[in-house]
C-alpha cells in the first residue's frame, strides 16, 4: 500500500536533506502530521523566509540579512586580520571560541578535482580586492581535508605574491574532520598554534 501523495511528497523532500534516510524521513513526516497546525505554519514560514531574507555579505561572503554582515559592520573588530574559511558555519564555530576578533572571508567551498571545482568557482576575487596595506595577516582556516589543504596551499601561493603574512591554523583539528564539529578548546589551540605558510 502506498502513502497518500501529499505525505509521500513530504517524505521525498526530507530525504533530500543530508543525513536523512527513508525511515527518518517517514518519522519526520509522521511527526509533522501530528503537530499543531500553528506550529506547522510557523515552520513553513521559517523555511520560506530563510530563502527570501538570507543572502551573502557583499564584502566577506558570510550569511546575513543586510548588505553587510554584523562582523563586517563591527568597527571594534581587528581590521587588519582576515580569517579565510570554507563556509558560514565555520564562522559561527570560530566565533564560539571568543578568542579571534578579526574579520572573515567565506570561500563557499574548496577546490575539488573530483567535483570539477576550481579556484574560479570560489569566492576568492573579493578576498584579493580586500587586501590593501592595512591587512597585516591572512589566516587560512580551511578544513584539514585533501580539498581543504589543496585550497590552502593554492591560496598561500597567491598571497605570497602580495607579500602578506599568511598563516594556517594548526592541526589541532583531526585530519578529515570539519571545523564546525570541533569543540572550542580544539579550535582555540588551532588558532594559537597557527604557523606561517
Amino acid at each position: 500500500m502506498n502513502y497518500p501523495q501529499s505525505f509521500q511528497d513530504l517524505v521525498d523532500c526530507f530525504k533530500r536533506l543530508p543525513g536523512i534516510g527513508g525511515k527518518s524521513a517517514e518519522r519526520l513526516a509522521y511527526y509533522i502530521l501530528s503537530m499543531d497546525k500553528s506550529y506547522v505554519e510557523e515552520f513553513s514560514d521559517s523555511i520560506k523566509n530563510i530563502q527570501e531574507s538570507i543572502h551573502y555579505c557583499v564584502k566577506c561572503g558570510h550569511i546575513c540579512e543586510d548588505e553587510f554582515c554584523d562582523i563586517c559592520k563591527d568597527k571594534n573588530r581587528d581590521q587588519d586580520t582576515i580569517c579565510v574559511v570554507e563556509d558560514s558555519k565555520d564562522v559561527f564555530a570560530m566565533e564560539k571560541v571568543k578568542e579571534y576578533n578579526g574579520l572573515y572571508h567565506v570561500l563557499h567551498g574548496t577546490m575539488s578535482i573530483l567535483d570539477g571545482k576550481t579556484i574560479e568557482d570560489l569566492n576568492v576575487n573579493s578576498l584579493f580586492e580586500r587586501l590593501d596595506d592595512s591587512i597585516k595577516e591572512v589566516i587560512i582556516a580551511t578544513n584539514p581535508t585533501r580539498e581543504g589543504e589543496t585550497t590552502a596551499l593554492y591560496l598561500a601561493k597567491l598571497l605570497a605574491k602580495r607579500n602578506i603574512n599568511t598563516t594556517r591554523i594548526a592541526n589541532g583539528l583531526p585530519i578529515g574532520s570539519n571545523i564546525d564539529y570541533a569543540d572550542e578548546l580544539t579550535l582555540l589551540k588551532s588558532l594559537e598554534g597557527r604557523k606561517k605558510i
